[in-house]
């Protein structure tokens, strides 16, 4: 087994600042040679993980209660640990975020808790993490680069625009740090004092991107971004949201930028000193830039302002899986259609993998898990209704190698930091194989998203609704901006309410019966449980289409943040439950739409045919 961690960041060391092709080439081959080696034998791989991990913590009193008496083989693990959700491990991991340092289920300290996009009963979800992670997440960092330099050349030649913030942390109890996982890598040692690299060599100064003021860091980045606009190859950030925010950040602030460009100084509203004393480090009067970005801004259309500002950038990296894909035709009409390319896939439980075929199709986007992270396996996801005596026997699960070729699994982790057959709670298809490894498209986070009666919708589904019914809005030149929802049960029956934002483009309104096509075109398009409840039961009522006013989802989001959300992590919910969010949103209603009749429900499968009585 290659120790990755070692060669393969130790490399960047040795040859602090020198920019010779040969030695990144060099570096580049060692990182594909590993990949190679670790996707050619990946049972093995996982086999040594696992054995790894148990026999480091044999005396932990997680395991020791479950009865594995430190044994470190495969079938006895799988025997005797079970497969649990954060729930099962919330007392323990409440001991420990209250002070309690035993082994509880770790032998290393725990060094902090990620705090997880998820959430426990309304509450931030806190996985236990341990210093060496950090060298396993530089690890599959150091992969990226390699990977993308095979498909785009060159990329060592310039900067990358990335724009990249953190976020206010918590302290628990027992005096641990609790943040999400991008906030502790950046103001890790590994982050902040990475030796040179042409490959994270970034226009944001450190100072801007670890600045607590998320006004003050956006405009900073964006400042350093359009000074050395000549040298940036790439652009991005960790979601396709947070991208399209910074854009929209710039069509606000472009002429504050262009007066500190043309004059060299910093707006004063920017009052962090250190990020002050960094941006002015880069920062030096041209006029001559300060105008073209002016004349570029002031155009009637912002249609591919990436390209005509940054004019040398080759492609956007973002993440555009699972319900982000919708910002897809925003992020094209802003970039000209560059590549959009999703790098890698990570949790705060674990990071995972990474794709291996970067410029592929948005929807195409597969992940290589690389074995050396974490011991994977994968709950068998039945997406047919069980028939009433079939059950899914919980310890069915299959290890990496022996996943099939299109069917769906349910991700389950077991990892250096104490997470033992932990469900993630994310569903994965298998997409096909790089060697003997398999890689996965990301399907959806397992969760419904709206359930009125024993209907369940989840995200997937929805946004597929959502996508057939906005089609309506094209002929009068209208595309949908946002949308969220929720299940309003204030009446009885209960019935499924979206809030949409729409951008109008066409001077021709658009007239209401449009809105009820799109109220009934979303109806058609759900599960044939949601139907049957409208149609048969009448036990869920005709959905609604709130129309909501222009900038409505950047006061959700301003919402969001004030109440503690980071910016990186932050993702227009598809589906909101809590009562100041639904309040925020129902103030800001210009007009509402329902749908203006059933719609078509027979019982039985569609492909079964109907028998009458």
């Amino acid at each position: 087994m290659p120790e990755a961690p070692k060669n393969l960041l130790e490399e960047t060391d040795n040859h602090h600042h020198h920019k010779n092709h040969g030695l990144v080439s060099e570096k580049n081959k060692k990182v594909l040679e590993f990949i190679e080696d670790v996707t050619s034998r990946p049972d093995e791989v996982q086999e040594r993980v696992l054995a790894e991990i148990l026999s480091r913590s044999a005396n932990v009193e997680y395991l020791k209660r479950h009865g594995l008496d430190g044994r470190i083989d495969r079938d006895t693990f799988k025997q005797v640990m079970p497969v649990v959700v954060y729930e099962d491990l919330k007392p323990d991991i409440d001991r420990i975020a209250n002070g309690d340092t035993s082994p509880i289920l770790c032998s290393q300290p725990i060094s902090e808790f990620l705090t997880s996009s998820g959430t426990s009963g309304g509450e931030r979800k806190l996985m236990p993490t341990i210093e060496e992670e950090l060298v396993r997440r530089s690890l599959l960092y150091s992969l990226l680069m390699p990977v993308i330099n095979q498909f785009v050349p060159n990329l060592d030649k310039g900067k990358g625009m990335y724009f990249l913030f953190i976020k206010s942390e918590a302290k628990t109890p027992g005096g641990l740090v609790a943040r999400p996982v991008l906030t502790s890598y950046y103001k890790s040692s590994h982050f902040k004092n990475r030796p040179y690299d042409p490959y994270t060599n970034y226009t944001s100064p450190n100072e801007t991107i670890l600045c607590q003021d998320s006004y003050q860091s956006m405009y900073s980045q964006l400042l350093c971004g359009l000074y050395q606009n000549s040298e940036v190859l790439r652009v991005g950030a960790v979601f396709a949201s947070g991208f399209i925010r910074a854009i929209q950040f710039l069509e606000k602030h472009w002429p504050f930028l262009c007066n500190d460009i043309r004059t060299g100084t910093l707006n004063p509203q920017i009052t962090d000193p250190s990020v002050r004393e960094a941006v002015l480090r880069i920062l030096k009067p041209n006029p001559e830039l300060a105008s073209f970005v002016e004349a570029e801004c002031k155009k009637e259309s912002w249609r591919g302002i990436i390209t005509r500002l940054w004019p040398n950038t080759k492609y956007v990296e973002v993440i555009v899986t699972g319900t982000m894909s919708q910002y897809i035709p925003t992020l094209d009409f802003y970039s000209n259609a560059l590549p959009l390319v999703c790098t890698m896939y990570a949790s705060s439980e674990c990071y995972f993998g990474l794709n291996l075929n970067p410029l592929c199709k948005p929807s195409e986007v597969s992940y290589t898990l690389i074995p050396t992270m974490a011991y994977f396996e994968f709950l068998p996801v039945n997406r047919r209704p069980k028939s009433v005596n079939e059950k899914l026997d919980d310890q069915q699960l299959v290890d990496l190698v022996d996943v099939k070729l299109g069917q769906e699994y349910e991700l389950v982790v077991t990892t250096y930091a104490g997470l033992y057959r932990y469900r993630v709670g994310d569903i994965l298809k298998v997409a096909g194989f790089k060697n003997k490894a398999p890689q996965f498209n990301f399907v959806c986070r397992k969760n419904v998203a709206l359930s009125i009666d024993s209907d369940k919708t989840d995200e997937v589904e929805l946004q597929n609704a959502v996508k057939n019914a906005a089609n309506h809005l094209s002929p009068f030149d209208a595309t949908l901006v946002e949308y969220t929802s929720y299940a309003d049960t204030s009446n009885i029956p209960g019935h499924y309410v979206l809030f949409w934002e729409i951008s109008l483009g066409g001077a021709t309104p658009i007239p209401p019966s449009v809105f009820e096509d799109c109220c009934l075109t979303i109806e058609e398009s759900l599960n044939s449980v949601y139907r049957q409840g409208r149609v048969s039961d009448k036990s869920i009522g005709p959905l609604e289409i709130k129309v909501v006013e222009s900038g409505t989802f950047d006061k959700l989001m301003d919402y969001a943040l004030s109440q503690g959300a980071s910016i990186n992590q932050y993702k227009t919910p598809r589906c909101v439950k809590f009562a100041p969010i639904i309040e925020l949103l129902n103030t800001r209603v210009v007009s509402n739409y329902f749908s203006p009749k059933c719609p078509k429900w027979v019982p039985g499968h569609k492909q079964w045919s109907r028998v009458d009585n």
